[in-house]
């Protein structure tokens, strides 16, 4: 995972929403969600190079991210503020995860960020303050900070970890772009989900309550999801959007799904990550998780 003891490459992987039920909306205009998270194996990769005069600095650019809006930049930024250290970074971004997908692909680049510069910089923090800086920069990096499946509630930052068996996803991806913010200003809450009562959900439990409007707005979404779910019916957008998937026990079956879809979708097979691949970068050099 590492090279020179200056440089660090590491993974940021994505994440799809197993559900997400709307809960409710506070007086602040925020929704209340709960949400079953799980991290699969389609990864960014960064490269963090250490810098001595204290510098942040891009490597290269992001197409479509400017600087200003550069979420690792921000991780880099928030956490040098918020210990005092005199370390710098280049932060260097190789793209693999679609943007406006839902796979929430900014986010994980901005929780990898804060959990390798925790190496990188021979900070040592614990998890807790990592996720509690993560919260400034958006609701889905303390998930990816957590580093393993986890059923969020609030407006996702209350994470409850759960243990998941190994799944396969069929997951398919439209040629579009969503912008979760927008998804949300525009929902109209037609029902408002009960709160799940236990923490142990089947394979096909649950729906997605941007789905509708999503689908909606953007016909290549709305495309896909008729698509797959011919295939699987309980196939479901993630996130705001914009890809569809499905949830199979065996890699054969996601596979099978894929072959089974009309001709111009493009798709791929991910697997479920039991644990991040930093999970033990939380942590102090040499004490492990």
């Amino acid at each position: 995972m590492t090279t020179p003891r200056n440089t660090l490459v590491v993974s940021a992987p994505a994440k799809v929403n197993l559900f997400l039920h709307i809960t409710g909306r506070r007086d602040d205009g925020y929704h209340t969600l709960e949400s079953l998270l799980a991290l699969i194996d389609w990864c960014d990769t960064i490269t963090l190079s250490r810098r001595a005069d204290g510098n942040i600095a891009r490597g290269s650019p992001v197409r479509g991210v400017p600087e200003s809006e550069d979420l690792a930049l921000a991780a880099a930024r928030a956490l040098k503020a918020a210990t005092g250290t005199a370390a710098g970074v280049t932060i260097g971004i190789a793209k693999n995860i679609p943007q406006g997908a839902g796979l929430g692909g900014g986010s994980s680049d901005a929780a990898s960020v804060l959990l390798a510069l925790n190496r990188l910089w021979a900070l040592g923090l614990p998890r807790s303050e990592l996720a509690a800086i993560g919260a400034t920069l958006g609701a889905d990096v303390p998930f990816f900070i957590g580093g393993e499946s986890a059923l969020a509630r609030g407006i996702g930052e209350l994470l409850t970890p759960v243990s998941l068996p190994t799944l396969w996803i069929a997951l398919v991806v439209p040629p579009v772009e969503v912008a979760t913010r927008v998804i949300f200003a525009a929902l109209q809450l037609t029902r408002i989900a009960a709160s799940a009562k236990m923490d142990v959900f089947s394979e096909s439990y649950g729906r997605n309550d941007l789905e509708a409007g999503v689908a909606t707005r953007f016909p290549a979404v709305a495309g896909a999801i008729d698509a797959l779910k011919r295939v699987s019916p309980a196939a479901r957008m993630t996130g705001s959007g914009a890809c569809v998937f499905a949830a199979f026990a065996a890699e054969d079956d996601a596979r099978k799904a894929l072959t089974a879809l009309p001709s111009g979708f493009r798709g791929r097979v991910v697997r479920t990550l039991a644990r991040h691949p930093l999970f033990a970068f939380a942590y102090p050099l040499g004490t492990g998780s």
